[in-house]
């Protein structure tokens, strides 16, 4: 075993500060273990100009990969066929997934020779997050007996069976095949040769084969960095209440269906809400609320830079997610780090997030069965009101002790440690 800090190639295609999703969570879990390793980031030509503005320097901190010859036209290709802006990202992810080779096959080519010398302790490939693109490299890492980390892994939670017309909604087509995915080149070794894979969701590590279940450990994909997230809500709950949706303004996020749920205690005066956010919904809403006569009660706030969106949530009481297929539920975190109390969708990320004590999980079948669950929980929220001080200091407390990224962080080291001195059993990690 080696001596700390480990020396750890992190390959992380997408990996920027100045986006969301998956970019950012590549790079905010590479800089959480830079902090206790020595890491070394892998990742595309595309983040270079935002990596290096924040004091990255080229060489010694970073790689940068550039496959753009065949991702731009693979990703041009893919966004004709999507079916429109915002849409069908099952189908993004398996053009992607088909590119992904490609960028493995250029970083053996830059560092395959520093690899083979062993020059790194283990290799963490933290991005892609979806299980769909497979790793050539973890075969060619256990030839050279160099340990390879893969995860958080996560994607593909099924369509609720009551909600084909958002599925159609948004063009997702390509997910009733999507399990073809097990049929791509790598898909076995990529699994055989891991060292340790990390299952971002409880529905990804139920999917895993059993063959693999030894090396398998579950860390939720996201975190936050309290950093930005460092100013807590600093009122007490009353009525009238402030409620927050964030997120894009598409059928699956399902803003319409909590302007629904909501409608009476909008018309009442007992709720005033916030939806930060844009997309192809909110024309509709914005025609919603024009007809219900709601301008007094709901504010549209548009698009804000993530780093802006804690002002707009802090000063809310809770944060509405009625999401009907959400895989990692950022927001939700973020809101918890806030002491905002998230009512949610129970399924997905977002259900795994939230437990009785930080917030309120509604339990549905169908539409009508979640706007009616919206509505009973918010409605005894407007009648305890106390509750939500309650919720959101012990959602607070729960971000920082387990879900800020030096956390994470803390518990993938766990992971590194394990896999260094041979364990070959995973099981006893457990970081729940």
């Amino acid at each position: 075993m080696p001596s700390a800090p480990y020396r750890v190639l992190l390959l992380a295609e997408a990996a920027n500060p100045e986006w969301a999703s998956v970019p950012l969570i590549g790079w905010s879990l590479s800089r959480a273990l830079a902090k206790i390793t020595n890491a070394h980031l892998v990742t595309h030509i595309r983040n270079r100009e935002a990596l290096l503005r924040v004091g990255l320097v080229e060489g010694r901190d970073c790689t940068f990969i550039d496959n753009e010859y065949l991702t731009r036209p693979i990703w041009n290709l893919g966004d004709k066929l999507r079916g429109g802006p915002g849409k069908g990202w099952t189908t993004m992810t398996a053009f992607s997934s088909l590119v992904y080779y490609s960028f493995e096959l250029e970083v053996w080519r830059q560092l395959g020779p520093r690899i083979k010398a062993h020059e790194f302790d283990l290799v963490h490939r933290i991005t892609p997050l979806s299980p769909t693109s497979q790793s050539l490299i973890a075969s060619w890492l256990a030839r050279y007996n160099v340990p390879f980390v893969l995860g958080p892994l996560n994607g593909g939670v099924p369509w609720p069976r009551h909600f084909v017309d958002r599925q159609h909604a948004e063009r997702e087509w390509l997910s009733h095949v999507r399990g073809l995915y097990k049929l791509m080149p790598g898909y076995r070794s990529t699994r055989r040769d891991s060292a340790a894979i990390i299952a971002g969701s409880k529905h990804c590590y139920d999917e895993m084969p059993e063959w693999v279940r030894k090396k398998l450990v579950y860390i939720p994909e996201n975190a936050v960095d309290i950093d930005r997230f460092n100013a807590p809500r600093d009122r007490r709950a009353s009525v009238p209440l402030s409620v927050a949706f964030v997120g894009r303004l598409v059928p699956y996020k399902g803003a319409d269906i909590l302007l629904e749920a909501i409608m009476d205690f909008l018309k009442g005066g007992q709720l005033e809400l916030h939806i930060i956010g844009d997309g192809p919904q909110r024309a509709l809403l914005e025609a919603i609320v024009d007809r219900e006569r709601l301008g007094n009660s709901v504010q549209f706030h548009g698009w804000l830079p993530h780093v802006e969106v804690q002002e707009k949530l802090r000063v809310c009481d809770l944060m509405a997610l009625p999401s009907i297929r959400e895989f990692g539920g950022a927001v939700v975190i973020e809101a918890m780090a806030l002491g905002v109390t998230p009512v949610v969708a129970n399924y997905g990320g977002p259900g795994e997030l939230v437990d009785d004590d930080t917030g309120i999980r509604v339990s549905f079948v169908d539409k009508a069965s979640l706007v009616e669950g919206m509505r009973r929980a918010i409605n005894d929220i407007i009648c305890s009101p106390a509750k939500l001080d309650k919720f959101g200091a012990a959602g607070r407390r729960k971000v920082l002790e387990k879900l800020t990224w030096d956390a994470k962080a803390n518990q993938v080291f766990e992971v590194y440690k394990a896999v260094l001195v041979g364990s070959k059993d995973l099981r006893y990690l457990d970081f729940r």
